[in-house]
């Protein structure tokens, strides 16, 4: 059987921990908020970060199979630049390097304004073997993106506060290569981006995928 650096050890056991770990990871930050209070939060482009610095210790990552999809996504197209918006504590991360390691290398530049998961992220991408391929970005996206980003990127995966996306797709646009791929998780969260992304006439070709991903391309 071929194995790949996702299906075999050691990150094939990372992985396996961190998501039961994940799955088994409860916090009490959000009883005292209603939903409605949690739904303003998420859409708000001022005060994400209450609500985010409250969930600090949750892990909020990527399903399997959206971990997966990441990983076949990023072979098939055989990207070697990815820039990632929301490391959290690097499950999402972990496959995208992977892909990046069985495609004989390259760079994945992510993004967390949290330093306490930045910390755990950069722990987990040793125990992964796959640190040599990763730039965390510490800080507001919104920044640490506006500059040293490579010329052609192949594949944008966009898993932080989801009322930055449009933003943040915005700072990346110039640099994207026609033809690249964009991963938006729980994007149905904030419908001015998929307003942007499912209209032709911004440049883009957009499908929902699964329950929560909106799969697109960038034609140019």
């Amino acid at each position: 059987m071929t194995m790949t650096t996702l299906t075999a050890a050691p990150l094939s056991l990372l992985l396996e921990r961190l998501f039961a770990e994940a799955e088994a990871t409860t916090s009490t930050a959000l009883d005292d908020i209603s939903e409605e209070e949690q739904m303003r939060l998420l859409q708000s482009k001022t005060d994400y970060r209450d609500l985010y610095g409250r969930l600090k210790d949750l892990w909020l990552p990527v399903s399997k199979e959206t971990g997966t999809l990441l990983y076949m996504l990023a072979r098939n197209s055989n990207a070697r630049n990815i820039v990632e918006y929301g490391t959290s504590f690097g499950i999402s991360a972990l496959h995208l390097a992977a892909a990046l390691r069985d495609n004989g290398g390259g760079r994945l530049i992510t993004c967390e304004f949290e330093p306490s998961k930045a910390a755990r992220a950069r722990q987990h991408f040793n125990l992964g073997g796959v640190s040599d391929l990763i730039e965390i970005r510490e800080g507001d996206a919104l920044e640490t993106l506006r500059q040293d980003l490579p010329d052609a990127i192949d594949l944008v995966l966009l898993d932080g506060a989801k009322s930055l996306y449009p933003e943040i797709l915005d700072l990346l646009e110039p640099h994207l290569r026609k033809g690249a791929l964009i991963v938006a998780d729980n994007a149905d969260y904030y419908p001015l981006y998929l307003e942007k992304v499912r209209s032709p006439e911004n440049g883009y070709l957009s499908t929902p995928f699964n329950e929560d991903v909106e799969l697109s391309v960038w034609l140019g």
